[in-house]
């Protein structure tokens, strides 16, 4: 066992000590609603009451405190209140999630309740404005003209099919205005030279009938590592994006609204280093030469949307183009021995139909007895490629213990290995239905089912750009094959009364199988992989809506898990395998709070307990028992923001808020792992009616953790190569609205 454990202070006092700043930045004095903002809880609800939250975590928008699934809402309030601008800034406030994130953005990899994937075939999956984003590489995008992002945990396969066993990431976007013209711009300056600006402008081209909305933002910042032999920092971050809305409304029927979102970001290189230096000496690395990190999006979506007074109609069409190219020194030391070009580009297309019962136009089946539904179809096409060439200098292959690992023949040149060249194609279709039967207004029996069907071929090479025998010849396959399933769900849903509901949800989630685009012999494909998922939970408002209690426990167990596993030919790389079953349990709890006008309080808090079940083996090694990777014991988030009014049009403001992660596993085996660990975060400052400025600080104690880490034997003295969490930063934020 790897001792990766320690870090700079003590979890129990860190949590103190952070713990104790929050409960002093709750006597000063903190944040004000917009009084610009028409969405501003203090001008739509009662100044104590809790502002209601609408979600569509199950296609249909629906108040979250009704339905019988666990979701957590980031709201606008939230998103602008906590400066969210990526979707790791919002996860914690979501009960049992973790993003796995590399420095370089384009590799996040979210976990729900011990349920994670790869990037290329992830278990969660992210939607933005209704497009699923069939491949990770494109989901962790700078968020600009956001209006909620949702946390919805449990599998949701009856609804969105695969890929959410579990669970999903629901982002959407702002409507542009068909009104009033709307604007504002926000700057942000901070340490490690933190360039941030963000702007939007909406504007009613046909007043009531169309209006036009358009985005930008720039975001850059020195790198957190420094490169030892170059003197340069590593994993900087430099990007431009931008989203353009059309929303056209002809009648009082119909609406539609097309969205072009962009991207092009040009990152640094990954801040890899041996396990036990980054431990020993964080934010330092020693590298032959400086790499990079290269991504491209756009991401053009339709969105028609027909209500009538039965009928409801739903048509989404979305594209997704993305290419990514990172180059870097991929032995992670200041020894010329391996380098690693990848490119790698997709196209995606999806096409949802759907039909559904008008809120108000349940089919009335007794006096006492309604039914609402829906049902859709679902066709999708994407086409992967991606060509990664590892550099070897010479004679490295022919060393015994390397990854050629053998005897040096009598000439041993530089060789190059593309490992992978292929190409993956994938198509398919589904359908779903739903139906809810609504009994005296107070019992919900819900269950819904979806089907779907898909075809895989793939184009897979591998080979040496200076044959030898030694090393053996390369490698062709073009394997094919089908996938079909069925998703069942059912719930139930009692509202002892209005404001308080009880519910159950047994639901089926699957993970589509696949073929792997470099992976050992024998393994170029997975199965898929299947859960049942059992959860029980109660909602409740108390006090006048002034306080919000959710409480959820689950139990899920599944079959044929895939996992990311190394592989063994050729560093830094992975391929996924079905490895045996696992199962996970635990509790959740989140609760809001607005006791007075102006004070908001807010916590969540989940335990997981999610292990391998018995015969279970990864890369030959029995890891029955184990716990699985990137799993944290517990999470938790607590925090207050609260608001003094200074005069009629001026309030001073600050919000304080803490999050801790417990014990968590690198790597199935459970030989490294990081210990717990808090992270504290305030701000505070002074908002007038269209302008606002305030000093921000986060991770304030300078909290040391490694999030992610794997193993790469045969380079890494420790076994094991990480990064290092972000530091402390801190800086200014000051915009203008109208």
């Amino acid at each position: 066992m790897i001792d990766v454990t320690r870090p700079s202070r003590t979890p129990r006092v860190r949590l103190s000590t952070a713990l104790l700043a929050l409960l002093t930045a709750a006597r000063m004095a903190p944040a004000a609603p917009d009084a610009g903002n028409p969405n501003s809880p203090q001008e739509t609800n009662s100044p104590t009451r809790l502002p209601p939250v609408t979600v569509t975590a199950q296609k249909q928008p629906a108040d979250l405190q009704s339905l019988p699934v666990s979701v957590t809402a980031v709201t606008p309030e939230t998103l602008r209140d906590a400066d969210v601008r990526l979707v790791k800034d919002a996860e914690v406030y979501a009960p049992n999630v973790f993003l796995n994130e590399f420095s370089a953005r384009k590799l996040s990899n979210p976990f729900f309740r011990g349920i994670g994937s790869s990037p290329n075939n992830p278990g969660v999956t992210t939607y933005i404005d209704g497009v699923p984003q069939l491949n990770a590489n494109s989901s962790n995008i700078e968020l600009l003209d956001v209006e909620q992002i949702e946390f919805v945990r449990g599998p949701q396969a009856a609804l969105f099919g695969r890929n959410t066993v579990g669970g999903l990431i629901n982002i959407t976007s702002t409507r542009p205005s068909l009104r009033d013209w709307t604007g504002n711009v926000t700057g942000n300056y901070g340490n490690y030279d933190l360039r941030d600006i963000r702007g939007s402008l909406s504007a009613p081209v046909v007043p009531d009938a169309l209006g036009l909305g358009v985005g930008f933002g720039y975001s850059g910042r020195d790198g957190y590592t420094k490169d030892d032999a170059t003197g340069n920092s590593v994993d900087n971050r430099d990007a431009f994006f931008g989203k353009a809305q059309l929303f056209w409304v002809p009648c009082d029927k119909w609406e539609v609204r097309l969205v072009l979102s962009g991207e092009r970001a040009s990152d640094g290189d990954y801040a890899l280093n041996d396990l036990a230096q980054v431990r020993a000496n964080p934010f330092h690395v020693s590298r032959t030469f400086d790499g990079f990190t290269h991504r491209d999006i756009i991401a053009p979506t339709l969105l028609t949307h027909y209500s009538g007074e039965k009928l409801d109609f739903d048509m989404i069409t979305g594209a997704v183009w993305w290419k990514t190219e990172d180059f870097t020194d991929l032995d992670y030391t200041a020894a010329p021995l391996i380098t690693r070009r990848n490119s790698e580009k997709d196209r995606q297309f999806t096409e949802e139909l759907r039909l559904a019962s008008s809120p108000d136009a349940a089919i009335s089946l007794a006096d006492n007895l309604k039914l609402k539904w829906q049902s859709g179809l679902f066709f999708f096409t994407q086409n992967y490629e991606q060509d990664a060439i590892n550099n070897y200098s010479p004679g490295l292959l022919y060393q015994p213990g390397s990854f050629g690992g053998g005897f040096p023949p009598s000439f041993s040149p530089a060789n190059s290995q593309h490992s992978p060249r292929s190409s993956l194609d994938d198509i398919g279709v589904g359908a779903y239905a739903q139906a809810t039967l609504m009994a005296w207004e107070k019992l919900d029996l819900g269950i819904g089912l979806r089907g779907d069907y898909e075809q895989k071929d793939a184009d897979l090479k591998t080979f040496f750009t200076n044959p030898d025998p030694f090393l053996g010849p390369g490698t062709t396959n073009r394997p094919n094959k089908d996938f079909a399933d069925a998703s069942p769900q059912f719930s139930a849903a009692w509202h002892i009364v209005p404001d308080k509901t009880v519910y159950v949800t047994v639901g089926r989630g699957f993970k589509a199988g696949g073929f792997n685009s470099a992976s050992p012999s024998g393994s170029e494909a997975y199965n898929e992989e299947h859960s049942w998922n059992y959860e029980a939970g109660l909602k409740t408002l108390w006090l006048g809506d002034r306080l919000s209690v959710n409480i959820a426990a689950f139990y899920i167990d599944w079959q044929d898990l895939q996992l990311n596993v190394p592989n063994p030919q050729v560093p830094g790389q992975f391929y996924i395998a079905n490895v045996g079953g696992a199962m996970s349990k635990g509790v959740e709890l989140e609760l809001k709070a607005r006791p007075l006008p102006g004070l908001d309080l807010f916590g969540s808090a989940g335990y997981t307990d999610a292990r391998f079940r018995s015969g279970t083996s990864d890369s030959g090694v029995n890891v029955s028992g184990n716990k699985l990777p990137f799993t944290p014991d517990y999470t938790a988030n607590g925090g207050m923001q609260y608001s003094l009014a200074v005069c009629r049009e001026v309030s001073l403001y600050a919000r304080a808020e803490v999050t801790v992660y417990g014990n968590y596993k690198y790597n199935a085996q459970n030989t490294a792992a990081q210990s717990a660990y808090s992270l504290a975060d305030f701000r505070a400052g002074v908002r007038g009616r269209h302008w606002f400025a305030e000093l921000w600080i986060r991770n304030a104690f300078d909290s040391h953790y490694v999030p992610i880490a794997f193993a790469y034997p045969g380079i890494a003295p420790s076994g094991f190569v990480g990064e290092p969490g972000a530091p402390m930063t801190y800086g200014g934020r000051a915009g203008l609205n109208f």
